[in-house]
């Protein structure tokens, strides 16, 4: 083999060679031309990666064919099934057998095939033997595809088989002729020079035997065996003719059949089958014939009926149990199963799924069979009937489930809903199915029941009935309405000496308030931040205080609140409310007797204060307990919630922004404060409602309780009803980190990526771990000076966020800068200190907020507010603030909203700009995508966001470690 010169004439060919131990295989060669364009005998065997100077002169098929046969080339097949480098002759000499060879060559024959089927304009020549000169014969391709025709011959004393082959109408004569099957898994046959394919799939191995040899022949002793196995196979790929049995087609009409099969303690199945006259065959794998073989012993005689079955008819038979909720489960002995719900809330049983389609099956023509010898299904739709009548405090329910002639109490099914048990027994022994969907819609009903005999439900628990009402008739309906629409509940005045004007949404949220007292329920106002629930409870308390008649004793309300908003609370109280009286119940002075409140119409008081004096407070019983950023209760075990909860009122009220902070499991206390029983006990709620939500993503139930909690929680976003206020524009500035910066983060990145992969399974301590070090990785995005004090390298956020402050040229703007890390924010003062810089500062730290607010609002050089998002994340109103820098992505979204809702509220008269600082390549950008990965579920309640740090999986981590 020689160098062949590209720049001169050449022809790529395709050679056909017998390998000494992988059988046939096809080699592309460059072969150089003699001058009168024949073949020389300079060629060189090329590959993908030496083809290149030849490839001017290719075709892209050339190409595809090249890289095909480069795999299997037989130095690549030895590094794909041989670890270790050894030369070829070692290899085959050495490691090679037969069970390699049946191993490998079907892999070999399926890139052969798919290089055959390129190969009809390409020149193909046959390899020497003697040199391996590539073109030694050149090889024509058949035009056309040959048949086979099988024969057997039966005679008293055997069974003759052999096969005869046609090309485009004639006989091939091809015995004894020195043919070769040269592809043995579908068959390909080179005979005198050309190459021939078949009509019809056919195994190479049913040719071979007859290449030198005119019959193969089967004695009667052996033949029984040999008719059950290979002769009926035969018949069903291929064409045969018989001499000394039969052979019968047979074409019936198709019924399709589903039969339920299981066994006493297993889930039922169903399997479809296939009725031709008395033959039944499961679905076919693209079979388009089935032989069926008997044998009549006395007469000596064997009939082989061939069942010819419509494949397209079944598989559109296949197809329309798809369309109504099937799926596959093992095609080959026809077993289905109810296909996982896509748009459905509930899953469905294999016999619910009978149930429901049962008229439409039969008149598509399938025929329900069960299994004998086991239970015995109703096979039928179940409906309930369920009417409502209202009584003074509780709704009285009356059901009944029809299933068939049978109409059954729904309080016998109570036990069945509650522990999930879908089989109802039927009085004449059949089993009724359950469906599936009243284990969620109705167990909450039997749970929250009182009479155990019954269905009676509490007057809090309208919101059970508000999901339930489509399938009952309620005479609540019209105030189960007006509860959902609360801009449809009737309008009440503002109170005549409340100061100021109500917006109409603000008017709407009073409205509400007073519809929740006229039917004795709490709520909960989660108005966004900035909305004003302040003035909307002011307006309230006002309207009690003068709705008491001339003479009557005061009862005054308590409101409880962190100490951040007193002065807020105060101000707002002074300013909408002049005549109401206030005590501001805090301080060493503080009244130590219960009766002094008796003179007053509100009781302002912290939530460190109604623990500290829960005796005092427990004694007395007031008009409304109001809770504000009622959050702070979330805590089932905390001192707070726990004295709380024991205090006495007529009405109880939550305000709260973000009611669920951290955990769906923050919604029970303060529902439990306003509306106590409402959703069961704590461990109920955690076990029905926060674990499956959380842990299990369940939507359903996030959809069951937030239709619960619906009545009882009003909410409206600034988007929807505060459209007088100014536009927001919020961006992300990507901040790459400096060179010095980003060398300190990989470095640590990487040693908690290998605890992360090469640790011990995950555990508590694990997690605490990995944690521990994505809070480092913040820090380190932010600025490496909060992990090593004597780092003195810089920070690319640090430089950008300088930069933009630099930009915001108006000398009237004023901006806000929040960090959830106070060394974060001591960074920006020590460079603020050291430049004269003007600026406000608030963190948890700080004594005086008053006095670090009102420098920023009064003091025109003060342009600059550092602030913990944490410390002043809620109780301010900062609306000389036009710019909003967050400096860093908290787990939670809302927390940053509240941050700019600081700004963004109402009272703004100017543009806002939100910037979001986000290091580049850091974990604070998988941060900001994880967020919006796993929002969506809680949104479903009442905020836009879930319990983010407990709910981080194994997952998780790795994807914001990577």
């Amino acid at each position: 083999m020689q160098q062949v010169d590209s720049a001169l004439p050449f022809r790529l060919i395709y050679s056909l060679g017998e390998h000494p131990y992988l059988g046939y295989l096809i080699e592309p060669h460059v072969v150089q031309l003699n001058g009168n364009g024949s073949l020389s005998l300079t060629y060189k065997r090329v590959f993908s990666n030496t083809v290149e100077e030849y490839a001017s002169s290719l075709s892209t098929d050339d190409l595809e064919i090249i890289g095909l046969l480069d795999e299997i080339e037989q130095t690549n097949i030895i590094k794909r099934y041989h670890k270790k480098a050894i030369r070829p002759a070692d290899y085959f000499s050495l490691h090679f057998d037969q069970k390699i060879f049946q191993f490998i060559r079907p892999k070999i024959e399926q890139r052969l095939l798919k290089v055959l089927a390129k190969l009809a304009d390409k020149p193909l020549y046959l390899m020497s033997k003697k040199d391996g000169y590539p073109a030694e014969k050149q090889i024509n391709m058949a035009t056309e595809p040959a048949s086979v025709l099988f024969h057997f011959r039966r005679n008293e004393t055997e069974t003759r088989y052999f096969p005869t082959l046609k090309y485009c109408g004639h006989r091939m004569e091809f015995m004894f002729k020195d043919a070769e099957v040269i592809v043995q898994e579908q068959a390909w046959l080179l005979l005198e020079g050309t190459l021939y394919h078949f009509d019809q799939p056919l195994d190479g191995k049913k040719l071979s035997p007859f290449l030198n040899k005119r019959y193969i022949s089967v004695p009667r002793s052996t033949e029984k065996k040999y008719f059950e196995t290979f002769v009926g196979n035969l018949i069903e790929r291929h064409h045969v003719y018989a001499e000394g049995f039969e052979i019968k087609t047979l074409k019936e009409e198709a019924t399709p059949i589903l039969t339920i099969r299981g066994a006493e303690d297993q889930q039922p199945q169903i399997e479809l089958s296939f009725q031709y006259g008395e033959y039944h065959f499961p679905p076919s794998v693209e079979r388009p014939v089935t032989v069926h073989l008997q044998h009549d012993e006395a007469a000596d005689a064997y009939t082989f009926t061939r069942i010819k079955r419509s494949v397209k008819w079944e598989q559109k038979q296949e197809a329309i149990l798809a369309e109504l909720g099937l799926q596959t489960k093992d095609r080959l002995f026809g077993s289905f199963d109810v296909a996982p719900p896509s748009n459905s809330r509930h899953a469905v049983s294999t016999l619910e799924w009978i149930s429901t389609h049962i008229e439409q099956l039969k008149e598509l023509g399938f025929k329900i069979e069960q299994q004998t010898g086991s239970k015995k299904f109703y096979m039928g739709r179940a409906s309930l009937d369920l009417s409502v009548e209202e009584q003074n405090d509780w709704f009285d329910l009356k059901a009944f489930v029809t299933f068939g002639s049978y109409k059954i109490p729904f309080i016998q099914l109570r036990d069945h809903i509650l522990n999930r048990v879908q089989e109802f027994k039927l009085p004449n022994g059949e089993i009724a199915i359950i469906p599936e969907a009243w284990f969620a819609q109705y167990e909450h009903l039997f749970h929250f029941s009182t009479d155990k005999d019954g269905l009676k439900l509490s007057r809090m628990h309208v919101g059970i009935l508000q999901e339930i009402s489509e399938h009952t008739i309620v005479s609540f309906q019209r105030k189960l309405e007006k509860l959902h629409s609360f801009e449809e509940i009737e309008q009440v005045p503002p109170p005549e000496q409340f100061k100021g004007q109500l917006r109409p949404y603000q008017q709407a949220g009073y409205n509400w308030f007073q519809f929740l007292q006229q039917y004795r329920f709490g709520g909960i106002l989660a108005d966004d931040m900035g909305l004003g629930k302040t003035v909307q409870t002011i307006a309230l308390l006002q309207r009690q205080k003068e709705n008491r008649q001339t003479g009557e004793s005061a009862i005054p309300s308590l409101l409880i609140l962190p100490t951040s908003l007193l002065y807020n609370w105060q101000k707002e109280a002074a300013r909408f409310a002049p005549k109401l009286r206030v005590l501001i119940h805090t301080g060493y002075a503080r009244t130590k007797d219960s009766f002094a409140f008796s003179h007053f119409d509100l009781i302002i008081t912290t939530y460190g204060i109604a623990r500290s004096d829960e005796g005092l407070f427990s004694k007395f019983f007031f008009d409304y307990i109001i809770l504000d950023e009622s959050q702070h209760i979330k805590n089932p075990s905390s001192k707070s919630f726990k004295a709380i909860k024991n205090f006495k009122s007529k009405h109880r009220l939550a305000l709260s922004g973000t009611p669920i902070e951290n955990s769906v499991a923050d919604l029970w206390t303060q529902m439990h404060f306003t509306n106590p029983g409402l959703l069961g006990s704590y461990r109920y709620f955690q076990e029905e409602f926060v674990i499956p939500i959380e842990k299990k993503k369940d939507e359903d139930r996030a959809q069951r309780l937030q239709a619960m909690i619906k009545p009882f929680v009003l909410r409206r976003t600034k988007n929807q009803v505060a459209t007088e206020l100014p536009s927001k524009t919020e961006q992300i500035i990507y901040c790459p980190m400096n060179d010095k910066q980003l060398k300190l983060y990989d470095k640590t990145k990487s040693a908690y990526r290998n605890v992360l992969l090469d640790g011990p399974a995950p555990g508590e301590h694990n997690q605490l771990t990995l944690l521990q070090g994505l809070m480092k990785l913040r820090q380190l995005a932010n600025h490496p000076q909060m992990v090593e004090e004597d780092y003195a390298d810089g920070s690319g956020k640090f430089d950008t966020v300088l930069e933009m402050l630099e930009s915001v040229h108006a000398e009237d703007s004023k901006i806000l800068i929040f960090s959830q890390f106070v060394k974060h924010l001591d960074i920006f003062r020590q460079h603020f200190d050291k430049r004269n810089v003007k600026y406000a500062y608030l963190d948890g730290g700080t004594k005086d907020r008053e006095a670090a607010v009102n420098q920023f609002k009064n003091d025109s050089s003060t342009r600059i507010f550092l602030i913990s998002i944490k410390a002043g994340g809620v109780g301010l109103n900062l609306t000389e603030a036009d710019y909003v820098f967050i400096l860093d992505p908290w787990w939670n979204p809302a927390v940053e909203q509240q941050a700019i809702d600081r700004s963004h509220r109402i009272g703004q008269k100017r543009n806002v700009f939100i910037y979001r600082f986000i290091s580049k390549d850091s974990v604070e950008e998988k941060i900001v995508a994880l967020q919006n990965r796993k929002k969506k579920l809680s949104s479903a309640l009442i905020t836009t966001e879930e319990s983010f740090v407990k709910s981080l999986t194994q997952e998780d981590l790795s994807v914001l470690l990577m």
